[in-house]
């Protein structure tokens, strides 16, 4: 019979690793006695990251002595306690592949269901003292279980486990696990374990995924697992594009309009997507490396786009001063998750200067499909002179059934029109929001500066517009995730503070950086881009999670350790890869 070896709670704590400060509640020590069993925890337990652990459907978690010896054969190792993998229960028996989702099991006066197996991070490396334990975890089909509370009761060491009930449809924690990371995702087995009403939302969450994207054709990858930001992934490398038009759009945007100088067709964009431009203003040194928002109708015989013309923007100046009708330049192909969703629900187009670029080609795309959607432009500009697309965006609002304009001029001139040119002095705002009746169950779709962006997502909280109806897009790299770590100070991107390298050029493309690459400084692109305050993702480190995909726009990159399930071609996982060349990834 299973039995319970050992009880064992901790409350989070503040530890030092690689220079930064984790809060963590990966260490767990012992109970002396009996202890108490809540809904949502273990009397004296506690969790430092709620994002990832805890809560209801992962409230205990589960690891087995059967494991332990191994583990202690594989590592060498002779120094583990109980605890020593963040396990609530140290357990002897139900071994991962023998123990299904949905199976139930009473533990001295608790009752407990097996909800998904366990999701490992960087922290278990950490406490195991192996950087690699997250993917020896998974890959070895050993990584242990979570129960949910059914009852709340008393456990202790030597209670034996009780087997009471389980799931209709019968799939193990190893299966399950499987299932989700490695290469094979069969739709028969996905179909299977979504039928399994225990199963944890995020573990089902991902099946749908995975089943969409078979459904689509987008079945490279694994798109349960890749976040948003790397979904779209298409082929690296550059194109030419010659420059058929300028056009000059305010006093400080300027837009160019590109097609291919053999006439051969471009590949299709998603409204809202963008391209990346390799500009070559100065021989020896690095190119620069833009990303700019398509902002034109969506067409596979051209791209436009907007720029704006900062004072010290070496990009922007450059284009302005130097590029000139028939000039050819390298742009690479169309990418992006900030896209129009299909539907009928209202849309929100909500954008401040420069902001407006990707959300003018969703206007763009409604208007060509003559939709009926209720449709609400609403932009911030600082007067008419910097007020691009004016006439366009009215142009294409005629065409609209249900289309609306409101436009805020934080310092309108003496010469600017209320009524005609801008429709209220001052900013956007909630109140705005509630006095032209925005509706509260729109898509939204959010793009300009920082602190514009900062002040919208706070408003539209305020409103009551539902997080998951919020699309947000953000220019200079995408929003970090870094679990567990506190005490971060946010840096602007910079080269490396030792900028000795002498390998392959990886640049950061959305974050403007780049620098050589240096092998006996950095283990994989992650830590290069940490040296460079690049805001970046990731939980594993080690290939697994896939929290740190991202785009590669050109080049080519070796893996070590090897993913266990590869990104689709055109992304790459940033924790395991090393450049082989010269690469510009999307970050």
């Amino acid at each position: 019979m299973a039995r319970l070896l050992s009880v064992n709670v901790g409350l989070p704590r503040d530890i030092a690793w690689k220079s930064r400060t984790v809060h963590t509640g990966i260490w767990k020590e012992p109970v002396q006695g009996r202890c108490k069993v809540g809904r949502l925890n273990l009397a004296g337990d506690g969790q430092g990251d709620l994002a990832g652990h805890g809560g209801e459907m992962r409230a205990v978690f589960v690891y087995q002595i059967e494991s332990y010896r191994h583990w202690q054969d594989q590592l060498q190792r002779t120094d583990f306690v109980h605890g020593q993998f963040g396990e609530n229960f140290t357990i002897e028996g139900l071994p991962d592949d023998a123990v299904c989702i949905g199976d139930r099991y009473r533990i001295g006066s608790a009752l407990f269901e097996v909800t998904q197996p366990r999701v490992t991070c960087y922290r278990v490396g950490i406490r195991v003292g192996e950087p690699r334990m997250p993917a020896l975890l998974t890959s070895s089909g050993r990584p242990g279980f979570y129960f949910r509370v059914l009852a709340e009761g008393e456990v202790g060491a030597g209670d034996a486990i009780v087997k009471v009930g389980e799931a209709d449809e019968r799939m193990t924690v190893a299966e399950i696990n499987a299932l989700l990371y490695s290469s094979e995702h069969p739709r028969e087995r996905l179909e299977r374990a979504l039928r399994i009403g225990a199963l944890s939302p995020g573990w089902r969450w991902s099946f749908e995924a995975l089943l969409k994207g078979q459904a689509t054709g987008n079945a490279s990858g694994n798109a349960g697992l890749a976040p948003a930001s790397a979904a779209h992934p298409v082929a690296p490398g550059f194109r030419p594009l010659a420059i058929t038009a300028i056009e000059q759009e305010s006093a400080d945007v300027l837009s160019l309009t590109m097609r291919d100088p053999d006439g051969r067709k471009l590949p299709p964009a998603l409204p809202g997507q963008y391209v990346v431009l390799r500009l070559r203003p100065a021989g020896d040194r690095p190119p620069l490396l833009r990303s700019y928002s398509l902002s034109g109708p969506p067409s596979t015989e051209q791209h436009r786009i907007s720029v704006k013309i900062e004072p010290d923007g070496a990009a922007g100046t450059y284009l302005r001063d130097h590029a000139r009708t028939g000039d050819v330049i390298e742009v690479s192909s169309p990418r992006g998750s900030f896209i129009l969703q299909s539907g009928e629900r209202p849309v929100v187009l909500l954008s401040a200067g420069i902001g407006a670029t990707p959300v003018l080609a969703m206007l763009s795309a409604l208007a060509e499909a003559h939709s009926g959607r209720q449709i609400m432009w609403l932009h911030a500009a600082r007067d008419r002179q910097h007020h691009p697309f004016a006439a366009e965006v009215r142009r294409l609002m005629r065409t609209l059934p249900q289309g609306r304009i409101f436009v805020c001029y934080s310092r309108p001139s003496a010469q600017d029109r209320p009524g005609e040119d801008f429709d209220a002095a001052g900013h956007l705002s909630r109140s705005v929001f509630e006095a032209i009746g925005m509706p509260q169950d729109a898509d939204v779709y959010l793009c300009g500066p920082n602190r514009f962006m900062a002040d919208m997502k706070a408003a539209l909280v305020a409103y009551g517009v539902a997080p998951e109806w919020q699309h947000i897009e953000i220019f200079n790299g995408g929003e970090p995730l870094n679990p567990g770590i506190v005490n971060a100070t946010a840096r602007a991107p910079h080269p490396p503070a030792d900028d000795s390298g002498t390998g392959p050029l990886v640049s950061f493309a959305r974050s403007g950086i780049a620098a050589r690459w240096d092998a006996s400084g950095y283990r994989n692109i992650l830590e290069l881009a940490e040296a460079c305050d690049v805001p970046v993702r990731w939980s594993c480190r080690t290939g697994v999670c896939h929290n740190c995909e991202s785009g590669l726009i050109s080049g080519a990159v070796a893996y070590e350790p090897q993913p266990l399930d590869m990104p689709p071609e055109g992304n790459l996982l940033i924790c395991c890869s090393q450049p082989t060349g010269d690469v510009v990834i999307d970050l």
